[in-house]
């Protein structure tokens, strides 16, 4: 497919999100050398981390290279759910038979505690229990939806139900799919209203947090660590890497194991409600089996599509990015293809080799990475964990802490050169094959 040009004037490059959200300043920022924990990275892992020790008694501190949540936090699809991107066959191929069914298992445990954060701690973040739908891209994917429907029902409490194609048409109009996989209990959220909600409830605990400060470097000695800044250095007790997606060089043990990969995201200029209503009946959120990952979803005050995708691997123009998701949006529903874009952003997932992320200990520092595309729940999950676990609080057990971040031979170099080749193979090979098949 050839793509659609779009007007470089005309495009905002900001989030969508951030329109509606606005700046939060009232930050506390200076911390003593007593802390139990500092946190590296005040995104969604950060924030819940430091919600979760502190909510045991510990005395922590967080700090961010850049404006916090300026990242992947504010910048995703505010898609919400969490079962497994790996079937149990390759989880247990990768990580062994037990680690499997645990990562099975807490899928329905990783929703329920992002449902009960919401609600606690108050947050008004347009949240909606509205079911997300997995989409056949071919015959082949739905006979694989109804394979992995299987496990899920065996190996957890995650609800999920067959959509057959000729139901198709009471989830979304179009004659792209051939079937799909529908979790009801999967919602959606405006995910930069959760990141500062998230923030004004760590800040409410006068938890200390400093922004645009990175930390060039991290020493362990026999009582802790020295941490070391721009003009300063403090000494802590313990430390948690929270970076996923925008880990430093200064931390190339990292680097090495999860890269940045892009996701570029659309909003559509609005949309009459009763189109909508007939393209999306469903009004769910919708993803795609096909290599393109296409994902898209209304917005929550639904007048808009909010479309993201693989425009590339790489950095890439936000007008040539937005004109390569317009042209996947219009062959989904030709019936919108007269509306425009208005907005396009990109943010950087953080991406493992083994597509799991892990919390862990590497030299004494506590992690939670590689969230690879499913960071909206993990990321706050897996920060409660890694910060409980950093504790020694029996509530850090996880499954997640027995996968492994793996690094590979095409990855030698801090930055991940190694996408540009992957990228042409993908739009020059994959796309095309899989979209010829549809024919």
């Amino acid at each position: 497919m050839k793509s659609l040009k779009i007007s470089k004037d005309s495009l905002i490059t900001e989030p969508y999100w951030s329109l509606e959200t606005p700046k939060f300043s009232n930050k506390l920022e200076d911390f003593s050398d007593s802390l139990d924990l500092l946190i590296i990275g005040a995104g969604y892992t950060g924030l819940s981390a430091a919600l979760a020790a502190e909510g045991i008694g510990a005395k922590v501190g967080l700090v961010d290279a850049h404006e916090a949540g300026s990242g992947a936090s504010t910048r995703n699809g505010g898609m919400v759910g969490a079962h497994p991107k790996l079937s149990w066959k390759v989880l247990e191929r990768k990580f062994g038979q037990s680690t499997a069914d645990g990562v099975f298992e807490e899928a329905s445990w990783a929703l329920s505690f992002l449902k009960k954060l919401i609600q606690n701690e108050k947050i008004e973040c347009d949240f909606e229990e509205c079911g997300r739908i997995q989409l056949a891209w071919s015959k082949n994917d739905f006979e694989r939806q109804k394979q992995l429907a299987c496990i899920i029902k065996k190996k957890s409490d995650v609800k999920v139900k067959i959509v057959c194609r000729n139901e198709l048409r009471n989830e979304i109009v179009t004659e792209r799919y051939f079937g799909g996989l529908l979790f009801p209990e999967h919602c959606s959220i405006d995910p930069a209203k959760f990141h500062l909600g998230l923030l004004k409830a760590v800040l409410r605990r006068k938890i200390p947090l400093i922004e645009n400060c990175p930390v060039h470097a991290v020493k362990r000695n026999t009582k802790g660590f020295k941490v070391y800044f721009q003009n300063k250095e403090i000494f802590v007790k313990r430390v948690l890497m929270a970076t996923n997606g925008y880990t430093l060089n200064d931390f190339p043990w990292f680097k090495k194991r999860v890269f940045p990969l892009p996701s570029y995201i659309v909003a559509t200029e609005d949309i009459a409600p009763e189109i909508l209503e007939k393209i999306a009946p469903g009004r769910r959120m919708m993803v795609e089996t096909r290599a393109k990952h296409a994902y898209f979803r209304i917005s929550p005050n639904g007048r808009k599509i909010i479309f993201g995708g693989r425009a590339a691997m790489t950095a890439l123009p936000l007008d040539i990015a937005a004109g390569r998701l317009k042209t996947l949006l219009d062959d989904i529903w030709p019936d919108i293809r007269d509306f425009q874009i208005t907005h396009c952003w990109t943010g950087n997932t953080g991406f493992a080799f083994n597509q799991v992320p892990h919390i862990g200990i590497n030299n004494g520092i506590h992690y939670a990475i590689g969230f690879s595309g499913s960071g909206t729940v993990l990321a706050p999950y897996l920060g409660a964990k890694a910060a409980l676990s950093a504790l020694n609080h029996s509530s850090g057990k996880t499954a997640y802490s027995k996968t492994f971040l793996r690094k590979s031979v095409v990855h030698f170099l801090n930055k991940p050169y190694f996408l540009n080749l992957s990228d042409l193979y993908y739009r020059f090979i994959v796309d095309p094959l899989q979209f010829r098949q549809k024919k």
